[in-house]
This record gives structure tokens, sequence and C-alpha cells, in this order.
């Protein structure tokens, strides 16, 4: 079967933004995790995914592993719709005859990663507050080792036992919105964008290029078209090409989340830049805490970006505008 005819943009955009609406979905406690994981310094709250996601839902409930979710599903659709339709774009720019050389792949993947942070940074800004609240919160419940060590009170056989502490108030994205654009202004919602542009250019130029070679395996060309691949294919080439960019970058999105939380709990560092952050990581926690929340990172952008080749694949924008048109 020959490659379908290409996409318009508002069909690309619809595409994008189901793909997103989905996957976010399906995958953000992974995603609250790996930021709880990568988020820890001192004090070690939890051991890995499946501790963390366990006391989340003990602590909070399970809703409380969706918390920072309203500002992904709100923004994520812009968001993927940007990247998907940007690389989209920048491929049929930089295409000669059908044909798409290596470097272009790689250039259409870098400027896919450098249009989406626009949205990508302030979107990511807001939802790190909301995911590490409850993180700050269990810390706070957990002795410090001299803490632990310095006898306590005698027990009482009269007094009644300590109440238990009220549990802090919740953060909203909109009161750190507003609190954001009044003490620093716009530049407060965009802390991190270096950060940001330097996780996901990266990302971008590894995983378009990757996944359209894994979506080309074992296809021939009729004439100068090439058949197009199979639902399944073009799922586990996303879900592959994702989850391998997604660990390569890690140590980038570990810098990128200390950067932008703004909360940090007892003897947490605090970082004036990202040569600052990567320094004092390597001292402190040495090379092994650019890798954490790799695993959840890949549980995570791998189904998320096999979902949103598979909602190109299906043609729902194009469904949504003939219904429409």
């Amino acid at each position: 079967m020959a490659e379908k005819k290409v996409s318009s943009l508002p069909a690309k955009l619809i595409n994008g933004g189901v793909a997103g609406l989905v996957g976010v979905t399906c995958v953000f406690p992974i995603d609250l995790a790996k930021t709880r994981l990568q988020n820890q310094q001192g004090i070690q709250v939890y051991k890995g995914m499946l501790d963390c996601l366990a006391k989340t839902v003990r602590s909070e409930g399970y809703f409380g592993c969706y918390r920072g979710a309203a500002v992904n599903l709100t923004l994520v659709t812009p968001e993927k719709a940007i990247k998907l339709a940007a690389n989209d774009v920048f491929r049929q720019k930089l295409s000669k005859d059908g044909h798409l050389p290596l470097w272009g792949e790689v250039l259409a993947g870098c400027g896919a990663g450098t249009c989406q942070v626009v949205v990508t940074t302030p979107m990511e800004m807001l939802k790190i507050q909301l995911q590490d609240a409850g993180r700050l919160a269990a810390q706070r419940s957990v002795p410090t080792p001299a803490q632990a060590a310095a006898p306590g009170p005698a027990p009482s056989l009269v007094a009644p036992p300590p109440a238990r502490p009220k549990p802090p108030p919740r953060t909203s994205a909109t009161s750190i919105t507003v609190d954001l654009l009044k003490t620093r202004g716009l530049a407060g919602l965009y802390r991190g964008a270096g950060a940001t542009l330097m996780r996901d250019v990266p990302f971008s130029m590894i995983y378009f290029p990757l996944f359209a070679n894994l979506n080309a395996l074992g296809r021939e060309k009729v004439g100068d078209v090439q058949a197009r691949a199979p639902f399944w294919q073009s799922f586990l080439a996303g879900c592959g090409a994702g989850s391998v960019a997604a660990v390569a970058v890690t140590p980038l999105d570990v810098i990128k989340t200390r950067l932008q939380t703004l909360q940090k709990g007892e003897g947490e560092d605090t970082y004036r830049g990202i040569v600052d952050c990567t320094r004092r990581i390597m001292m402190r926690e040495g090379p092994s805490a650019f890798l954490k929340g790799a695993t959840c990172r890949a549980l995570v952008i791998a189904p998320l970006f096999g979902i949103a080749q598979g909602v190109y694949f299906l043609g729902v924008g194009e469904t949504v505008l003939g219904l429409l048109g």
C-alpha cells in the first residue's frame, strides 16, 4: 500500500493534541514518580518508582498520582502538536525529490525540539512544583539521622497521643503562575528554558531520525513511494525510538528538573545555573545521580510516542476534519 497523501497542518495539530491527551492520561503517575525521584538529594523518602507510587497512594490517595496533570492536559495539546507538526514541516522543506538524508532528519528534529520549548518550559515549570509538593510534605515527616538518634520524651500514661499534623494546603497552577508573574515577571515562567532546550533538542535529534528508520524497516518502494508501514510497526517504532532517546537525555532532564524546582527540602542544594548544577550533583551525589528516573522516563516516553505515532497512523485528525467539513 502506498504512503497516504501528506496531512494538512490542522490535521497534524489535531493528531498531536489527541496523542498528547491520551498519552499523558496513561503515563502521568510514572512521570510524577520520575520527578520526585530526581529531586531526592538528602533524605531518601522513596526507594524506587514502585515505592514512590505506593507511598503516594497511601498518603495522598489515588488522585495524588495525578497532581499537576491538569497543567499537562491543558498544555500538552499545543506542545505535542507543535513538536510533531514542526518535525513534519521541516522534513518536507528539507526533502529533495522525496529523499531526506540523515543530516536532514537530524536538523528537522532539532527544529522541532526548538519550537516546542515555547510551550514546554512553562508547562514543565508549573507541573514540577505541583508534582514535588507531595515529596516535600513526606520528607518533613521523615526524621533526620540526628533526630532519630536523639532520645524522645518518656511516654505519658495520662496525656493523650499527639495530634497528627495537618497536611500543608495544596497549591494550584493558577496561584503559582500569579506568584511567579508578580515576583519574577514572565521570565519566572521560563526559568530553566536553557536546560529545557538542552534536553529537548537532542531528544528530537535522536527520536525522529531513529523512528523514521525503524518505521521504514522491511518496507519496499513502489516507484518513488515507499509502502506504508503496518500499525504495529509504527507503534513499536515510536516506543523503541522514544525509550532510547529518553534514556539518552536523562542526565539533561535531571539538571532541568533540579533547576526548575523552586521549593527545596531540608539540606537540599539550590543552583545558580546549568554549570553550577552539573558540578554540584557530580561532587555531592556522584555520576549515578544523573541517571535518576531513567527507567521512569523510558516507561513514560515509550508509550507516549507509541500512542502518538498510532494516532498519526489512524488519521484521527483527518477523520475529525472530514466530519466537520
